[in-house]
Parts: C-alpha cells; structure tokens; sequence
C-alpha cells in the first residue's frame, strides 16, 4: 500500500532551510511579519509566501482554509521539485484545518507514466502556544487518515470494487487492533439486509457489510459510524445520463471518510465505545437488478416500494443505521454519504448540508466544521411534515418520490 504519511512536525526549523528544497511559508500577514531570518537563511532559502486574509465571512472557517488550498493547488513549484516543505504560521487553533488544507492539496491515486510522487512536510509554528507531541501525533494521524480518504475515493471501481473495498477496510481495522465482521453476498439476504443485497446484487462483485468496532475498557457511551459505500452508480436501471455518470466512482466517499475518521480517532485513543458501519455494493444493470415496481424489504422488517432505482443510497444506509441502532446498541449515530446532487442546489459546492434531529448536536457539528475547514450548513429537519410524500399504496413506503409532494 502507499505510504499515505505526510510528516508533521513542531517549528521553527530554519536550519533545514535549503535550496534543495521547495519551501512555502502560509500564515495571515500579521503572523508572516513576525518571521525574521539572517542574512545566511535567506541567502539559502527557496521560498514562497502565501498570505492568508485575517477577515473571513459567517460561513467562512476561522483559518481561511479554502484560501489555503486553492493558493497551494495554482504555486508553481521548481521543475523536477519531489520534496516540499509547507510552513503554516499560525494560532494554535488553526493549526487542525491548515495541516487538513494541505493533506488534502496533495493526492495519492495516480496512474500517469511519468508521475514522481512528492515528499511533504508540514511544519507548524504555533505563534501563542507551542505543540506538545501528542499534537504532533494527532495532526500527522489525521493528515494521513485525510489522504488515505482521498485516495479511496478517486480510485476507480474497475480497481477499488466491493471485494477490494471490503479487503482495504478489514486490513486498516487489523493495523488499528480492532474486531471486525464482514456479512457477504448471499448471506446479506438470509440475514435481512435486503436495503444493501437488492442495491448490490446486479454488481460484478458481490455487495458486503463490514463492521469494525474498538470498544476500550472503561467506555461509558456507544458511537456509530454508518457510512454509503457504493463503489460505483450508474443509477440501476433509471440509468443516469452520460454528464452525470461521470465520477460516480465517489459515491462510496462517505464511507471513505468515516473510514479515515474511525482511524483517526482510534490512534487519538478515543475513550468510549466506536463502531464503523461501511454499506458497501455497486449499484449496476443486469437481469438481477432492482426494477421500478419491485418491493425488497429492509432489515428492520419496513417494505419499501422500488420507484428510483437512482434512490438507492438511503437504502443501504437504512440497514446499517438499523443495525447499529439495534444491534450494536449506539446512542449516537452518524451516517456520511454523497446521498443526493439536490445537496448542491441547498448548500453550496462548499458546504456539506447536515440534517439531525437534535438542534444542540446541529449546533456543535456546524462550529467542527467552522474549526476544521470541513464546513457544513443545516437542512430542514421535519420527518413528520414530509413522511407523506413517501406513501406507497403497496408497501410501507416507497424509495423515491420524482418531486411530487404531497398535501
């Protein structure tokens, strides 16, 4: 596997300063000033500034993150360059989302002839308070859990199917010394997650279910991670159109991001008990695949009405929200997906939209994201207003409703 690592350390660090390599100092104006060199570092420095604004807007994380990247993604660095040094001159606070910025500036997956992978370092120097070891610890963690997400989600399905998937979670649960279950093809039927089989069973490898837990002694609380992870969509048999095909390969991102968040947060020693819930399978056509009309039923018992086969997110997740809830008993509940393109009619192409029925957990997932750069904004949350417009007269609901709302 890749080494998916870029190194974090504590600055400053001037004395490994070098022509040899490239180096990028990013910080707010205020906070760059503050950096002084002699006269023999500047003389063998190769260096960039990014300035970053200290104003920002409502929405806008604290950091200037989005700055941050887009500045990094246009630098032209030296011809041949494979080692950069990215120095982040900054708050404490900001110190997360600037080490996420760059994390996500630079992917793993390629497949071109001649690439030459680069070697990054990031170095944070902290202005108002200095990092202890287990931030470094924590900040090089993530910024690999951030790359390890990234390049799941831009490997294609032709190399990252269902089988890969399944293999690729497992072995990340063993490294992190966790239990894991994986529940499989057929067996996913005479179990009853009929959500994830029928989505599945038209794909060229078989649809799974795959549990990873880490459960510490001591642990007073349960977490779940439910995450869609459809490797591939074309929409079943309201088959979508070629513009929207295309990078349907990151349908399965948000079980990718739980993945990396699930990773993340085990090596930080997170006290209480987490269980990882990925709903894997490959939404695809063959004489086996879900037809409009069809009724399948979810492990909770529920039939659902088959009306958009393009629908086919919410249920994978349904049986793995289900199972959580009942089995492994989880108070708390997050599921991830790229569950819907009307998202990006709400929201933005900046913000992820977060539906929960608690307003104080809204409240707190919004200020993560103002501080970690991942930002996000509220959706309506009213099932009971809007439970009708999924009526079916022949199930308990159907899966889709094509923009007829009901009175």
């Amino acid at each position: 596997m890749t080494d998916e690592r870029i190194c974090v350390i504590k600055g400053p660090t001037t004395d490994k300063l070098t022509k040899d390599n490239a180096i990028v100092f990013a910080g707010q104006c205020a906070m760059l000033r503050k950096i002084k060199f002699d006269a023999t570092m500047s003389a063998n420095m190769n260096g960039l500034f990014i300035s970053l604004p200290s104003r920002r807007s409502r929405y806008t994380s604290r950091s200037n993150t989005h700055v941050l990247a887009k500045e990094l993604k246009d630098t032209k660095l030296p011809e041949n360059c494979t080692d950069l040094r990215v120095i982040l001159v900054c708050e404490y606070s900001h110190s997360l989302a600037l080490v996420s910025s760059v994390a996500r500036t630079y992917p793993l997956y390629h497949r071109q002839k001649d690439f030459v992978p680069m070697n990054v370092v990031i170095e944070v120097v902290c202005m108002d308070k200095d990092l202890t070891g287990a931030d470094v610890s924590m900040l090089t963690d993530l910024a690999a859990s951030i790359r390890t997400t990234a390049r799941l989600a831009d490997t294609p399905a032709n190399e990252l199917t269902t089988d890969k998937y399944v293999e690729e979670a497992v072995a990340i649960g063993k490294k992190l010394g966790c239990t894991s279950l994986v529940i499989k093809g057929e067996e996913l039927l005479k179990k009853g997650f009929g959500g994830i089989y029928h989505v599945g069973k038209a794909g060229p490898t078989p649809p799974a279910f795959v549990v990873l837990s880490h459960e510490p002694s001591g642990a007073k609380d349960t977490f779940a991670l439910v995450g869609k992870g459809i490797v591939y969509d074309c929409g079943g048999m309201h088959i979508k159109t070629s513009n929207h095909m295309l990078g349907m390969k990151r349908d399965m991102a948000g079980s990718a991001a739980l993945l990396g968040a699930f990773a993340a947060l085990v090596k930080a020693k997170f006290s209480e008990s987490l269980h990882l819930c990925l709903c894997i399978a490959e939404n695809n056509i063959s004489p086996a695949a879900n037809k409009p009309d069809d009724v399948i039923t979810l492990l909770s018992g529920r039939t659902v009405e088959i009306t958009n086969t393009d629908a086919e997110g919410r249920l994978v997740l349904a049986d793995g929200v289900f199972y959580a809830r009942s089995v492994l008993k989880a108070k708390h509940i997050i599921n991830m997906a790229t569950l819907t393109g009307s998202q990006a009619y709400m929201t933005g192409k900046t913000h992820a939209a977060v539906m929960c029925s608690q307003e104080e957990s809204e409240e707190k997932i919004v200020s993560a994201g103002l501080l970690s750069g991942d930002l996000v904004h509220p959706m309506i949350y009213a099932p009971d207003m809007h439970a009708i417009d999924l009526y079916s007269p022949v199930a308990d609901m159907n899966n889709a409703n094509w923009g007829d709302v009901q009175n």
